[in-house]
């Protein structure tokens, strides 16, 4: 819904003596040239001109070769060393800067540092370099999601729950990867924001590089407003609408991502801003709130409600773990079991990143939500 607010192996030949390997050098490598078919620019940086090799790459890595590129819209204004470290995917950090400080990376023929800003039509040289192959053989699935709203410039999807945004951690592929796949003709899709793997609801995707960064700069000025609907036990106190309290984020002994509050004084704390209302304050001990954050800390909700007493159902960092067990087995609701965490964004507000139009967008409760508010309204209060 959109709503307009306007080693040798056995059997393997024998090397030769010296005196019968002399004899006339082997002719170096041919370049030739890689007609492309035409197409519009796009923001998939193209190879022009490749080296062939006698042999097929070993397993793991492509053959090295001299690339030229023409920057397309999602290359332009961004720095050098980053445009490399996302086109050279799988060479290390460490190298690609030596390449460029080296002078071997050329942009219209000429060197550059790696802070230069590029621009569209950029002409680059880079050198042969060796990329790793991906680990995994298996592709990620093609899938669309549910649209909430889509144009030129971005796409607003209903993500469920239980899916990522993005590989990484231990996850091969996530909605932006899925998304790619399911959409091979597009030059640039790029995550604006995230969500939590457990949250459902809005995010937003750019299409165009233009909108990621003008996106993304509402968010980091707080210009935007993202709501979220959460269950949590207990009655929330109606005089609880603003909570202030800097959050630390860190790794716990197994390496997972944690967060806790932490007092002003801690020099890692970050503010956090959260707004809350209570929607429904008394279902069967159980409160439905509104939750409206002002600044995007990882886990933000979940730590701050949790450090309320009032953690959100189904939230397997912060929860009530033996509420959250009862909950997934149907003993909390008779004959209803719900095994995820009650989180979604439901809302968010920004001005359209061409037009500057204010749009709102909503996203209703996911139906195992909503069965799970139905039936704790026919329970005893």
């Amino acid at each position: 819904m959109v709503q307009r607010i306007i080693g040798a192996k056995a059997g393997a030949a024998k090397r030769p003596p010296r005196s019968a390997a002399k004899g006339p050098r082997a002719a170096p490598l041919p370049v030739r040239a890689v007609a492309l078919p035409p197409r519009e620019r796009s923001g998939r940086a193209e190879a022009v001109l490749q080296q062939s090799a006698p042999s097929a790459p070993s397993r793991g890595a492509t053959v090295p070769a001299v690339q030229h590129l023409v920057v397309g819209e999602d290359g332009a204004d961004q720095r050098l060393d980053n445009y490399l470290l996302k086109t050279l995917k799988g060479v290390p950090k460490t190298h690609v800067y030596r390449i460029i400080r080296s002078g071997e990376v050329r942009v219209n023929r000429g060197r550059a540092a790696a802070d230069t800003r590029l621009a569209l039509g950029d002409e680059l040289r880079l050198p042969p370099v060796r990329v790793a192959e991906p680990q995994s053989d298996t592709p990620a699935p093609p899938r669309e999601f549910p649209v909430v709203f889509e144009d030129e410039h971005l796409i607003a999807i209903d993500k469920p729950a239980g899916v990522a945004v993005h590989g990484g951690s231990g996850v091969s592929f996530g909605v932006i990867e899925q998304l790619r796949r399911a959409r091979p003709a597009a030059a640039f899709l790029e995550l604006v924001h995230r969500l939590d793997r457990e949250t459902s609801g809005l995010l937003l995707i750019a299409k165009k590089r233009s909108a990621l960064t003008g996106l993304q700069a509402q968010f980091r000025a707080r210009e935007t407003g993202k709501t979220y609907a959460a269950l949590v036990p207990g009655t929330w106190p109606a005089s609880r609408r603003l909570i202030d309290i800097p959050l630390h984020k860190y790794l716990d002994a197994e390496g997972e991502r944690r967060v806790r509050v932490t007092g002003a004084d801690d020099p890692q704390g970050q503010r956090s801003i959260t707004l809350v209302q209570a929607v429904e304050p008394a279902l069967a001990g159980h409160s439905l709130l509104d939750v409206t954050i002002k600044t995007g800390r990882t886990h933000q909700i979940r730590v701050h409600l949790a450090n309320e007493g009032h953690a959100i159902l189904g939230d397997d960092k912060y929860g009530d773990f033996a509420l959250n067990r009862r909950l997934a087995r149907g003993e909390t609701v008779p004959g209803l079991k719900f095994d995820r965490m009650f989180l979604h964004a439901r809302r968010l507000r920004f001005a359209h990143p061409a037009s500057g139009e204010p749009l709102e967008l909503l996203a209703p409760l996911p139906r195992d939500c909503e069965a799970l508010l139905r039936a704790l309204a026919t329970l005893p209060g």
